[in-house]
C-alpha cells in the first residue's frame, strides 16, 4: 500500500485487530468528513459498504461459475470458504445463492474452541444479534451487549462479528456455517504444504480443514470448490514459532 502511495497508520488501540482498525477509521471519517472518505475491505460496516464489497468480490464467484461450466459443463456441488467479516466468502457464494442444487458452507474461526470463554471468533456459531460498526448482525457480546474480544490464530478472521448478509443467509438456512479450531487449521496448513507444495494463509487453512472433514464422504464425481483466498507469506513466521513451541513442549 505504501508503494502505491498510501499513508499507512498502525492502530495501537485495543488489541490492534480488525475491530480496532474499523473503530479508528470510522472515528477519523466522522471527525474529518469534509476531507476524508471511508471504505473497507470486508462485507461489514454501514450501508452501502457491505453491498459494494460483495459486488466487487463477486468476480471470484463469477469466474468460478464460468470456468466450471467451461471445464465440467455444470455447476459445482459444494462451495466452501472461510469467514471473518466474510468478503471472500460472499464473493464466491453470491453468484450461486439462487441455485438450490449448490451446497454452500462458510467456515468460522473456532480458536481454542467455541465455548463460554469466548476464545474464538465464531460469531454465527457462538454469538447473538447486536449492533456494531453501523450494522446489525451476529456478534460476540456479554449479557449487557458489550462487544467481546474475539480470538483466532488468524489475524484476518479475528473479528467479533460478521457481515450482515451472512447473518441473513444463516437465519434463512441458505448457507451452512461451521467452525474450525486453531489446531485443525494448523494441521490443514501443513497438509497443504506437504501434499500440494502450496503455502496457504491461515485464513483459508480453516476452510481447508473443513474440506478435509467432509471430502472423504463425498462421491468421486462430486465437484467441490474451496476458495484459497490468501497465500501464507505473511503467516510462515507465526506458524514456525507456534510449531516450534509445540515441538519444544513435546
Amino acid at each position: 500500500m505504501k508503494l502505491l502511495g498510501a499513508e499507512v497508520i498502525p492502530v495501537t488501540a485495543g488489541r490492534g485487530t480488525l475491530k480496532d482498525a474499523m473503530n479508528e477509521a470510522l472515528r477519523d471519517w466522522v471527525t474529518y468528513v469534509e476531507t476524508t472518505f471511508y471504505c473497507i475491505g470486508t462485507v461489514a460496516g454501514p450501508h452501502p459498504y457491505p453491498a459494494m464489497v460483495r459486488d466487487f468480490q463477486c468476480v471470484i464467484g463469477d469466474e468460478t461459475r464460468k470456468q466450471m461450466q467451461e471445464q465440467e459443463g455444470r455447476l459445482p456441488d459444494t462451495l466452501v470458504a472461510c469467514i471473518g467479516g466474510g468478503s471472500n466468502a460472499m464473493g464466491l457464494f453470491h453468484p450461486f445463492l439462487d441455485e438450490p442444487s449448490v451446497r454452500v458452507i462458510g467456515v468460522e474461526a473456532g480458536g481454542k474452541g467455541v465455548d463460554e470463554r469466548m476464545e474464538h471468533c465464531a460469531s454465527l456459531t457462538g454469538g447473538r444479534p447486536g449492533v456494531l460498526h453501523g450494522n446489525r448482525t451476529y456478534l460476540l457480546q456479554d449479557p449487557n451487549g458489550q462487544i467481546l474480544d474475539g480470538y483466532s490464530i488468524s489475524a484476518g478472521l479475528d473479528y467479533p462479528g460478521i457481515g450482515p448478509e451472512h447473518s441473513w443467509l444463516r437465519d434463512t438456512g441458505r448457507v451452512e456455517y461451521v467452525s474450525v479450531t486453531d489446531a485443525e487449521a494448523l494441521e490443514a496448513f501443513q497438509l497443504c504444504c506437504r501434499c500440494e507444495g502450496i503455502i496457504p494463509a491461515l485464513e483459508p487453512s480453516h476452510a481447508l480443514a473443513h474440506v478435509a472433514r467432509i471430502a472423504g464422504g463425498l462421491p468421486s464425481d462430486h465437484l467441490l470448490v474451496m476458495n484459497m483466498c490468501g497465500r501464507g507469506d505473511k503467516d510462515v513466521f507465526a506458524v514456525s514459532r507456534i510449531l516450534g513451541e509445540e515441538f519444544e513442549e513435546e
